[in-house]
Formats: C-alpha cells, sequence, structure tokens
C-alpha cells in the first residue's frame, strides 16, 4: 500500500474556506494547495497553511511551471517551490503537461502541446530538471483542450505513458480534463483512461465544466457532472484505489456542497472497489 491508494478523498484548499476548516474540521482526509498561493514571505496565506498544514496532509499543485514551453526553466521559481515543500512536506508535488509562456510572455493559460517525438525528448529533458531540483518524481496532470496540433504524431496518453517511462515522473488524471478533451476533440474518454500506465497514476481529480452544446469549457466551477461521474465509477474500477481530489475554482458553493460531493466520490468508489477489487 502507498499514498495513491490509502490516502483517500480530499478537497482542493481555497482561501473562502480557511475559516471553516479551522473550526470544523470537516471529513476530508487531506487537501491539495495551489502553489503559487503560498511563494510569499510570510502573511494571512502562510498563517492558515500552516494552521491546515498541522491539521491535514497536504500535496502541492503548480499553474506556472510550463513544463512543455519553449523557455529557459525558471530556476527562481523552482526554488521557491523546493522552499515550499520543505515547509509543508507535501506527499507529492504536481503541475500540467502544457506550456503557458514564450520567452518573454506569459499567457495565463494551459495551453497542449504537440505530441511529437521533438515535443517529448524537449519535454523530459525539462522534467529530469525539475526532478533534481525537487528531489521527487514531478507529477503530470493532462490538461483539457479543444483542438489538436496537425503536427502530433501520437495520442496524448502515448505521450504521456512515454514520458513516464523516459523520465519516472507520475501521472494525475483528470477526468473532467479528459472528458472535456474528449467532446471537444471527438475521441473516446474511456479509451484514453485505458491507455494509460496505472502503475503511474498517482492521483485523480474531479472537477465541473460549463457545456456550451456544441463545445465544453473547463470552468471548474460547476458541479461535477454525470458523464465524468459516470468514467470516474470505470476508471476506479479499472485502477482500484486512488487519491481522488475534487477541484473547485470559481462560483464557490457553501462547503457542505462540496462535502456531498466528496461523500459521493467515497461512495462511487466503494462500490466499483467491491464490485471490482483492485489487482
Amino acid at each position: 500500500m502507498n499514498e495513491r491508494s490509502t490516502l483517500g478523498f480530499g478537497l482542493g484548499l481555497r482561501s473562502e474556506y480557511y475559516h471553516q476548516i479551522l473550526e470544523q474540521d470537516p471529513a476530508i482526509d487531506w487537501f491539495e494547495i495551489i502553489s503559487e498561493n503560498y511563494l510569499v514571505g510570510g502573511g494571512k496565506a502562510l498563517y492558515f497553511l500552516d494552521a491546515i498544514r498541522e491539521r491535514y496532509p497536504l500535496v502541492m499543485h503548480g499553474v506556472s511551471l510550463s513544463i512543455g514551453g519553449p523557455h529557459t526553466i525558471d530556476h527562481d521559481y523552482l526554488r521557491q517551490l523546493k522552499l515550499l515543500a520543505e515547509r509543508v512536506n507535501p506527499l507529492w508535488i504536481s503541475d500540467h503537461l502544457c506550456w503557458s509562456r514564450g520567452n518573454a510572455h506569459h499567457l495565463h493559460d494551459l495551453l497542449p502541446l504537440p505530441f511529437t517525438r521533438e515535443s517529448l525528448l524537449h519535454v523530459a529533458a525539462r522534467v529530469h530538471l525539475v526532478q533534481d531540483v525537487i528531489q521527487r518524481p514531478l507529477v503530470l496532470e493532462n490538461v483539457s483542450a479543444y483542438v489538436q496540433w496537425a503536427e502530433s504524431t501520437m495520442s496524448e496518453a502515448t505521450f504521456l505513458r512515454e514520458l513516464s517511462e523516459l523520465t519516472g515522473c507520475e501521472l494525475l488524471l483528470d477526468v473532467n480534463n479528459v472528458y472535456v478533451s474528449a467532446r471537444n476533440q471527438g475521441f473516446d474518454a474511456w479509451q484514453f483512461i485505458q491507455e494509460l500506465p496505472p502503475e503511474r497514476i498517482r492521483q485523480i481529480h474531479l472537477a465541473g465544466h460549463s457545456d456550451y452544446g456544441h463545445y465544453l469549457i473547463d470552468t471548474h466551477d460547476q458541479p461535477i457532472a454525470d458523464p465524468v461521474w459516470d468514467i470516474y465509477a470505470r476508471t476506479i474500477e479499472h485502477l482500484g484505489p486512488r487519491a481522488t481530489l475534487i477541484e473547485r475554482d470559481d462560483l464557490f458553493p457553501p462547503l457542505n456542497e462540496l462535502l456531498t460531493e466528496l461523500e459521493k466520490a467515497r461512495t462511487v468508489a466503494a462500490r466499483r472497489l467491491v464490485a471490482a477489487p483492485c489487482a
């Protein structure tokens, strides 16, 4: 047994819920922090982070590494990331398989990569560099995408599998992102998940999206949709227990609504694991 099968069910830590968490000690197994929110020298954010860290396990999730970008890796950012990790002792550190910067500008979005051999080797070299600094495997998440690169010569799932083989990195499977990308691009979400290496999947994300009929937008501001729950159920039956987290990034509901979704995730997983125990 390891963290991927024993950590349980977590919630993205957001400032809107700081006081309730400390006052109520809700039944949440762990929290995932957005790393960039705490790369500061002091203040309210770190005060609450330290207090919550005393009660709950934490993992770190970044949004600005831009692992696939053409720019030089930001060593000052990595230094800050390592210092934060020393402070909170996260169970793992994750970011996204994407690019969000050119050489001069930060685009404030998580943009998909071309899935080519050249891109694979470029990203692998950068993953090795990051892992050398943080001294642990980097965990990379599949992003939601609305179009594909014409240059791609392999599927995203194949790219992720080969990247993990080349670097030892692990994977964060965002089930909502798979569903959003599959609907927008016309591929099979379940086939995507089956093509990933099960032993490399460290964590699962669940989140909501906005449905505009002909396309979906990954807004993280809605309840988890029924098709995403269905895919999650099949995924847990396929993978066995995995640390599962619910993300909410806007239109924040009362904490009890998120706790209800978290309890649903527990129930869905328990039912599927009884039906098909982990191999």
